[in-house]
């Protein structure tokens, strides 16, 4: 029997289930503000800090964070974008079409697992800056000591969960609005502890070039030895945890969901707004930041935690850093994980099952362990979806040029794809097995997991009929996708052109939040480079953490005013 292709049909079908529409694909500059947003994130003071105790030294972090940026950069580029733009389709919904109903249930309770973690991990940030109101000390073991800060994680997490719940849209609008500040009050926080690391180590508050620079790297920030005071990690670690720090998202191709709205593949070089500005800057300056504020408060960077180290470098901004970047990202992942939830659970709704996974999250994040280990938690979800990702990789690339038939899953009607499922479990094996016998780093080891996993699964999928032709199946999706064309070439017509805001108003406003950015570097480089002293540098200080704050107010009042009058003028785009 052909499917059904009349446009009632289509209707009704789950958007998600849908390629992207040709009217609803976004430019550049979309790509750009989503990944500078997503990427500078309260992880940032818990990685750049990590570093730190790990003992790289000043030359690996420049290099190797540079080259393994770059490396994550050019894997979104090269492959993830590539399959997004090809199919317009989310890797979930692209999964189902080649793996049936069985693959796509183990996934989903694999990126319920991973986002839960992370949601726990961010909602444990944003209380290291609300313990600080409360004088709760810092949460060093990997329980909880304080039944105060055990109260603050659960009166915050609920709020997460709550957001996460109902009223998502809005924060995921407010997230965008956070990247360009985030990236301003990182680099502004690094200038700003830098007087203090050059007066520890110098014994003068101020640079005389980049050799002074490397000079305090190397004696006070990363100086080669780790917190045992053994020697630290090397260049090949750094560029490797860099590349694989996002694994889940290029190689694990999660990332299809965000761009299958490109208008080009070239746009996964857009994800440089988040690797180098985000990750390159931000972990290098978290390092800094981290470094300074031990010398401030005369104790080491593993004895800190994100919101000792905000606060010292910001001030009240810093509280603001901390509380809003955890919380942005925590609400997006535990949103991922409910989604993922309610696709397996999907007789119940969304809202009641994110509550569940959220009280879950909530729990988690009473412990302090979860964020304290977030390289390796990192690197590990990442070795988690690989397979997957190879799987994808092979039947989308690979098949089409050995012969093989892609969607050969769903042109046979079969709900359970055993060559999947079995390369997902192989993998699995295979990569945590190379872990245990350390045969390499275990920040390379998505590599040759990946390879393996698309090797194993095309040797499988041909056994199961992959080799095989099937011109009746195809010639019914080909006329099915156009049907669904026309169909959305229609919706587009009825929804009609979004209205662009040109008002004298939103470009002053516009102005106003981006000052308000500017004004607060410029602060920060007087701190950085006009504090002869130790007593002009701690004035300076104090200036820029009271401006600092009142130019943080200024910006997303004016930030928020301006997309509120946007969304005001198109809410038939409001999706």
């Amino acid at each position: 029997m052909s499917a059904d292709t009349t446009p009632q049909a289509i209707a009704d079908m789950k958007q998600e289930q849908l390629p992207v529409p040709q009217h609803k694909l976004h430019g550049w500059t979309h790509f750009v503000g989503l990944y500078a947003g997503e990427h500078v994130a309260a992880t940032e003071f818990v990685i750049g800090a990590t570093f730190v105790a790990l003992g790289a030294t000043t030359m690996d972090i420049l290099v190797g964070l540079l080259v393994g940026n770059i490396l994550a950069i050019l894997s979104w580029t090269l492959i993830t974008a590539p399959i997004a733009v090809q199919t317009r389709l989310s890797l979930y919904t692209y999964l189902h079409k080649i793996a049936g109903d069985s693959m796509t249930d183990l996934y989903n309770w694999a990126n319920v697992l991973i986002f839960t973690v992370i949601s726990a991990a961010m909602i444990t940030v944003s209380c290291t800056a609300v313990r600080l109101l409360f004088n709760i000390p810092a949460q060093l073991q990997w329980y909880p000591t304080s039944a105060l800060f055990v109260m603050v994680v659960l009166s915050v997490g609920m709020i997460v969960v709550f957001v996460a719940m109902y009223g998502f849209s809005a924060v995921a609008e407010f997230s965008g609005l956070c990247g360009p500040w985030l990236v301003v009050m990182f680099v502004s926080g690094a200038l700003v502890l830098f007087p203090a690391l050059a007066e520890s180590v110098l014994g003068r508050t101020t640079l005389n070039g980049f050799g002074d620079f490397i000079t305090i790297g190397d004696h006070s920030i990363w100086t080669g030895k780790n917190s045992a005071g053994e020697p630290g990690i090397g260049l090949l670690e750094v560029i490797g945890f860099a590349w694989a720090a996002n694994t889940i998202t290029h190689f694990g191709l999660i990332d299809m969901a965000l761009l299958r709205y490109a208008k080009r593949s070239i746009y996964g070089l857009c994800t440089s707004a988040g690797m180098l500005f985000g990750h390159y800057v931000a972990w290098i300056c978290a390092g800094i930041m981290g470094a300074g504020t031990a010398v401030l408060l005369k104790s080491t960077i593993i004895e800190l935690d994100p919101g000792d180290v905000a606060y010292r470098a910001l001030g009240l901004s810093g509280y603001v850093i901390v509380i809003i970047a955890g919380w942005t990202t925590a609400n997006a992942n535990l949103y991922r994980a409910g989604l993922a939830a309610q696709a397996i659970f999907y007789n119940h709704s969304r809202r009641g099952v994110t509550f569940t996974v959220g009280c879950v999250t909530v729990v988690v994040a009473c412990f302090p362990f979860v964020f304290g280990q977030m390289l390796p938690l990192l690197t590990y979800a990442g070795l988690l979806v690989v397979p997957v990702g190879g799987i994808v990789f092979a039947e989308h690339v690979v098949f089409p040029r050995i012969g093989f038939t892609r969607y050969w899953v769903t042109y046979r009607k079969l709900n359970h794809s055993t060559p999947a499922v079995a390369s997902w479990a192989a993998g699995l094996v295979f990569g945590f097995g190379l872990n245990a016998m350390q045969v390499m780093s275990f920040y390379y080891l998505f590599l040759p997991t990946w390879l393996f996993t698309i090797i194993l699964y095309t040797f499988l999928a041909k056994l199961y009929g992959a080799a095989e032709k099937y011109p009746a199946e195809q010639e019914a999706d080909r006329k099915m996708n156009e049907a669904i064309k026309e169909f959305q070439i229609q919706q587009a017509i009825e929804e009609g052109e979004p209205v662009k805001d040109h008002s004298t108003f939103s470009k002053v406003l516009h102005v106003f939040s981006r000052s308000s950015l500017g004004l607060t570097v410029v602060l920060a480089l007087m701190v950085m480079f006009w504090s002869p002293d130790l007593e002009t540098y701690e004035q300076n200080r104090d200036i820029f953490y009271t401006w600092a704050f009142v130019f943080t107010i200024t910006y997303f009042v004016f930030a928020y005013w301006v997309l509120h009058r946007r969304k005001a003028l198109n809410p038939q785009h409001d999706d």
